[in-house]
């Protein structure tokens, strides 16, 4: 019996690939803008333009707009230029007219100062233009490097996000993804398997768990496109428009005087003993918000943004709760780059301190631990942002950790510590097992060793702390 070769008809594609959006929980690329932006405030850009492919038949098969929607909008009352891919059109395929769509935001931005936002959707490059297509992406890429530390640059992967895609939400200054819908990855699961003969999944190679907690990609995940979308209007609460603006100051009622006693005993008075920092962290912002930053990655370092007075900070913080805070290669780097991201767009900087040093081992000392250390240095000292630091409770040199956690020697503008804090080299069993090498009564040197190095004081006394 024949069977029917003939290829759907356009319109019955797109609304069968429509079904299966909906199917999965998704919106469209449209409802997504309409859901980032204020109400009727897209403006859209070349709503009516279509690709110029006429190879494999593809002069039949044409829409208005091509794969991508482009323009600016405002979100709570600010301007953002926005592109949102459309998987319905050509599996949201790049072509060289949809990145000269995205240029053409991307180079306005840049223009006018404003953040531009990407909304990622795509199957990846359009096979049948070839190496148009390859052109396209390197010409975003170029535009992305361009923009870095100019604008902010915010990617939302909420689809496939495949092969020479994905280098562009990783330039970008934040990337989030949607969980169980959104992916990450250079080669899929079918190449690997060909290549490698592994057996993986889309979610185990690329997906949001992945990549908010292996491999450091992404910097949060939400639960579906609604949250995503909420969640980044209020993210983009946190951020200036560019480099010559400030961050938006929010009016705050929450006095800057008032007193916070659970600060008093949030910190175990044993050196041992975890707590957690993030309750610090809540105790001193604006209304206990604050926006945490890869919170699945590196769990050792705390970084996100919040408010004081008002005012978008960022905030850096060893977390105690987890490997008792040590710094390691994901730590720094993590750190790193926020530090930067901060310094570039004048966003000041506290850093709450509670450190035992870096992680020893050959595995981190093999990996880099070195290099990577030093680039949260290197951040820490490049930084001309108000910067201040506050010692919760360890301030050890093991691996110069005191040094690189923004200490006064770094440029740091104000140096606080809590009254029970220890700054010194390391601790005092430590240091009296050295000092006194094999001696038997060594241990009765401790008590005296904490005495007169194990506390905030001696540093005071040297100017090393206010």
């Amino acid at each position: 019996m024949p069977t029917n070769t003939h290829p759907l008809p356009p319109w019955l594609a797109t609304a069968l690939t429509l079904l299966f959006i909906y199917l999965q929980g998704k919106l469209t690329a449209r409802e997504r803008i309409e859901l980032l932006c204020d109400p009727y405030s897209f403006v859209e850009f070349d709503m009516f333009v279509e690709h110029t492919c006429s190879d494999f038949g593809m002069e039949k098969k044409k829409f208005p707009g091509d794969s991508v929607i482009t323009g600016h909008g405002l979100i709570n009352g600010r301007l953002a230029y926005i592109f949102s891919q459309d998987f319905t059109v050509f599996g949201g395929s790049l072509s060289s007219i949809h990145a000269k769509k995205i240029c053409k935001v991307m180079d306005q931005a840049m223009l006018v100062g404003c953040p531009v936002i990407g909304l990622n959707d795509s199957g990846g490059a359009r096979i049948q233009e070839g190496v148009e297509s390859l052109a396209g992406y390197a010409d975003i890429f170029l535009r992305n490097v361009l923009a870095s530390g100019v604008i902010p640059q915010i990617s939302m992967i909420m689809g496939p996000c495949a092969g020479g895609a994905v280098y562009s939400p990783a330039i970008t200054d934040f990337t989030f993804m949607v969980e169980d819908t959104s992916y990450l990855f250079i080669t899929g699961p079918d190449v690997v398997k060909s290549v490698t003969n592994e057996d993986v999944t889309q979610e185990q190679l690329g997906g949001a768990k992945t990549h908010t907690s292996v491999s450091g990609v992404a910097h949060n995940a939400f639960h579906n496109d609604v949250d995503a979308l909420l969640k980044l209007r209020n993210f983009m609460g946190y951020l200036p428009l560019s480099n010559k603006e400030p961050a938006p100051i929010r009016a705050c009622d929450d006095p800057s005087d008032r007193e916070v006693p659970s600060l008093d005993t949030i910190v175990p008075q044993e050196s041992t003993t975890a707590y957690d920092m993030l309750e610090v962290v809540y105790d001193i912002v604006d209304e206990r918000e604050f926006f945490e930053i890869m919170p699945k990655y590196a769990k050792n370092l705390i970084v996100g943004f919040a408010r004081i007075n008002g005012r978008t900070v960022g905030i850096v913080g060893n977390q105690p709760k987890n490997a008792s805070g040590v710094l390691d290669i994901n730590a720094s780097i993590k750190g790193a780059r926020f530090v930067r991201f901060c310094d570039a767009f004048n966003i000041p900087i506290i850093t709450l301190v509670d450190v035992p040093g870096f992680l020893p081992g050959s595995a981190q000392e093999h990996n880099g631990v070195i290099r990577n250390g030093a680039k949260l240095l290197y951040a820490f000292a490049e930084a001309t942002v108000p910067k201040i630091t506050v010692i919760t409770r360890k301030a050890s040199a093991y691996g110069g950790a005191y040094d690189v956690m923004s200490s006064k020697h770094l440029r740091g503008d104000v140096n606080y510590a809590w009254p029970t804090a220890e700054v010194a080299v390391m601790g005092a069993r430590g240091a009296i097992s050295i000092l006194f090498k094999g001696k038997p009564d060594a241990s009765r040197y401790e008590e005296e060793y904490e005495e007169k190095f194990g506390n905030p004081f001696p540093a005071a006394v040297r100017g090393k702390s206010l």
